[in-house]
């Protein structure tokens, strides 16, 4: 889901596409109604938002001792190709649905 798009309350996909610009703040007022209105009802929604917030609450908290250690150029390529693979997803429009 992009800034601006109204949403279909029922997919669960963009409300979680959604949910980091959600608990930043980056969304817009109507979109922020209709995501917390399907999240009110919708069990694995709650818990996805439960989890994230864990997990940005978590990663804030975090402060590691050492660096971590660089990743091998196998480990870079795989997480290159995942990146790319993930932004032509995004470019892609979504499936009609019937």
């Amino acid at each position: 889901m992009q800034k601006g798009n109204v949403m279909n309350g029922s997919d669960c996909e963009s409300i979680f596409a959604a949910l980091s610009n959600y608990l930043d703040g980056e969304l817009p007022e109507a979109d922020c109604n209709q995501l917390e209105r399907h999240i009110q009802d919708c069990a694995p929604c709650v818990e996805f938002v439960n989890s994230l917030r864990k997990s940005v609450r978590l990663g804030k908290q975090y402060r590691p001792h050492e660096p971590a250690p660089a990743l091998s150029p196998g480990v870079k390529r795989s997480l290159e190709a995942a990146y790319k693979a993930m932004l032509a997803r995004q470019q892609e429009p979504p499936p009609e649905k019937p």
